[in-house]
């Protein structure tokens, strides 16, 4: 038993070195395959030379802590050349009640690719905050989603943000570079007709919104959370991480010491179940089953009618369960 579960984690020690070295975050693409290829090779020479098997499993170690070390030695970056969308970095002053928010996106779209970068400085006041809104956007898999938080203020005024990764020009987004320091962490700060329509109507995917039940003190420290780390990754770049640092952990990490109910579950891990955890713990609407709800709180249609009216958050809404009144 215990040489079976010493095998299992040298395989598991191989299988990550060979991923981090085929993904690893500095030196050339060519250069990659030729490190991870040396980690199989080293595995089958160790096997053949060292004698009794406990060496073995010692050198993989040492190797492992190696690759581990050198992992972890490459530092985030603010200064690569970004793509268009990510180049700007948001940021906040923070007042008392009063919140300046600066470079707020709000891209004029003409296609997915085809985009005008437009940054606006806009002004809150936290005591006029009404409500706390969870976006759930599926672009593949039902079990996997994207999750954006706005919060809506006074007048129909929404502030969206979207954790996600910040791309180099070219880069796209694999799952798998994801979990090996390939992206560095982004807030984007926008507006609605900016995060979410770019969803609903450039991409197709499938967007569902949620008001998220509770007072308004708990939103207010949610966005000052939200806004204290957007100003701290001016300061200190970030790795995204695609299960520890994602778009649903973070958010985790970030509301924990503000909730009022136990969001902790394998469904923050698999989060296109977030919203069915979030009507089990009474944190969205319940006045139907889920079903229903879920059904009733897809935006899609609502989004490609309202497209670029200035209106677009309070169109989304309509017919929504639980978008009457404030919660947050």
């Amino acid at each position: 038993m215990a040489r079976a579960a010493l095998a299992f984690l040298c395989i598991a020690l191989l299988a990550w070195m060979t991923l981090a070295l085929a993904f690893f975050p500095v030196g050339t693409e060519r250069l990659h395959p030729a490190l991870a290829a040396l980690v199989p090779i080293g595995a089958i020479l160790a096997l053949i030379l060292l004698r009794p098997l406990w060496r073995v499993a010692a050198a993989i170690l040492v190797a492992f802590a190696v690759v581990l070390v050198a992992w972890l030695a490459v530092p985030p970056s603010n200064d690569r050349d970004w793509q268009p969308d990510l180049a700007t970095l948001p940021f906040a002053e923070i007042d008392g009640d009063r919140i300046v928010v600066h470079n707020v996106r709000n891209a004029d779209y003409r296609s997915e690719t085809d985009f005008t970068v437009h940054l606006e400085d806009r002004d809150y006041d936290l005591s006029q905050l009404r409500s706390l809104d969870l976006f759930l956007i599926y672009w593949g898999s039902p079990r996997i989603a994207h999750t954006i938080m706005s919060w809506g203020f006074e007048g129909d005024r929404y502030l969206a943000i979207s954790i996600e990764t910040r791309k180099e020009k070219g880069e796209d987004y694999s799952a798998v570079r994801g979990f090996f320091r390939n992206y560095e962490l982004a807030y984007v700060v926008a507006d609605e007709r900016d995060v979410v329509r770019l969803r609903t109507n450039y991409r197709g995917e499938d967007v569902y919104v949620y008001r998220i039940q509770g007072p308004q003190e708990v939103g207010q420290q949610v966005l000052l959370a939200y806004l204290r780390a957007v100003n701290d990754l001016n300061e200190r770049p970030q790795w995204y991480n695609a299960l520890t640092q994602n778009c649903t952990t973070t958010i985790q990490h970030l509301t924990g010491p503000y909730q009022q109910r136990s969001w902790w579950s394998w469904k923050l891990f698999l989060n296109g179940y977030l919203d069915e955890l979030a009507y089990e713990i009474g944190a969205i609407d319940r006045s139907m089953p889920f079903p229903a709800l879920k059904a009733a709180s897809h935006i899609n249609e609502r989004a490609r009618a309202a497209d670029s009216d200035p209106r677009f958050s309070v169109r989304i809404r309509e017919g929504v369960p639980g978008m009457s009144g404030g919660g947050a």
